[in-house]
């Protein structure tokens, strides 16, 4: 008996929901589209914020930046909640294999005393300043509006925990896993003078009400600044001294950095080319973080890099500016 199979194709009755039509066309749209566009809660809010009554719950003029549309401040790496943890497991089982390969050959805990107090005092230190970037981000995803914003930065809260933990286990390695170095990176943060500067910068920001201020602060200036002075300046100069193993613990932060400053550039870009208004706004906040933050990472500097810090620090801030006239911003 012969069988006949025959394929036939099923015309769908709609191409995507109704309100994805009305912003990209009747074509099917993407998961970071059907995710991220015209979710924000908008209508029908039953109650204003007890902490704050003169606000919606979400409310638009939250920050004094303005938009036509708040979906246009779009991730370009289109992440959601499926494509971000895709994406960072596959990250977290290589940087998990690198950390076990240096600790069976214990090359950091092996190192001078001298060298592990500045691990110490530097690397493992910065996971404060990574849960404060953490806390800032949580407050732009509460507070911002329109979903590809919030998601994002919920997204940004996520890895700066993460980076907090990374630059914990560095220190487990530095110590033997017995948590010395994270008690006395604990008490660096809170009492040495080199990191005085940037905690109370960070702290500062703490308090803002500007959700976009956050954002500018934290994740433009502060990253913008930290990032290089740490991540490539300190790690290349230790690396010169003390060998190659903490340039490959720290490779995933430089590539992260890279990765979400793509982020962070488009936003600030987009929300600039808004209005005149909106771009002198965040030219005056980044003038007010930059002075701050700069001079802060002085202490730090010197710490670092003793007499060279000058150097470290000019080469960083030409870099910062550089990247802000990109954005076309002063």
């Amino acid at each position: 008996m012969a069988v006949e199979i025959k394929t036939s194709g099923v015309k769908p009755l709609r191409n995507t929901f109704d309100h994805l039509v009305a912003r990209f066309g009747d074509k099917p749209a993407n998961r970071y589209q059907e995710f991220s566009f015209d979710t924000q809660p908008a209508t029908n809010f039953h109650y204003k914020p007890l902490w704050n009554p003169d606000s919606e719950v979400y409310d638009i003029n939250a920050s004094a930046i303005k938009m036509n549309d708040w979906y246009a401040l779009k991730d370009p790496r289109q992440f959601y909640y499926g494509s971000y943890v895709s994406a960072r497991a596959k990250q977290q089982e290589a940087i998990d294999q690198q950390l076990a390969f240096i600790d069976d050959i214990g090359s950091l805990s092996s190192l001078p005393e001298k060298a592990k107090n500045l691990l110490t005092e530097i690397i493992v230190a910065l996971r404060h300043y990574e849960w404060g970037a953490n806390t800032n981000n949580n407050f732009i995803a509460a507070y911002g509006y329109g979903t590809t914003i919030t998601q994002a930065a919920t997204i940004a809260t996520c890895d700066r925990l993460a980076m907090a933990q990374h630059l914990s286990r560095i220190g487990l390695l530095i110590d033997e896993k017995t948590g010395e170095s994270l008690d006395k990176a604990k008490r660096i943060w809170i009492e040495s003078p080199a990191w005085q500067g940037i905690r109370k910068d960070i702290e500062g920001v703490f308090v803002l009400r500007d959700w976009f201020e956050v954002f500018v602060a934290q994740n433009l200036v502060a990253d913008g600044l930290m990032y290089p002075l740490i991540f490539d300046e300190f790690v290349s100069s230790f690396s010169r001294n003390y060998g190659n193993d903490l340039n490959s613990l720290t490779n995933y932060s430089v590539k992260w950095q890279s990765d979400f400053a793509r982020w962070v550039d488009s936003v600030v870009k987009t929300a600039s080319s808004e209005s005149d208004e909106n771009k002198e706004q965040i030219n005056k906040w980044i003038d007010k973080w930059h002075a701050s933050i700069y001079s802060s990472l002085g202490d730090l500097a010197k710490l670092a890099f003793g007499i060279e810090c000058d150097e470290s620090l000019e080469k960083i801030n030409s870099s910062f500016i550089a990247r802000i006239s990109k954005l076309g911003l002063r």
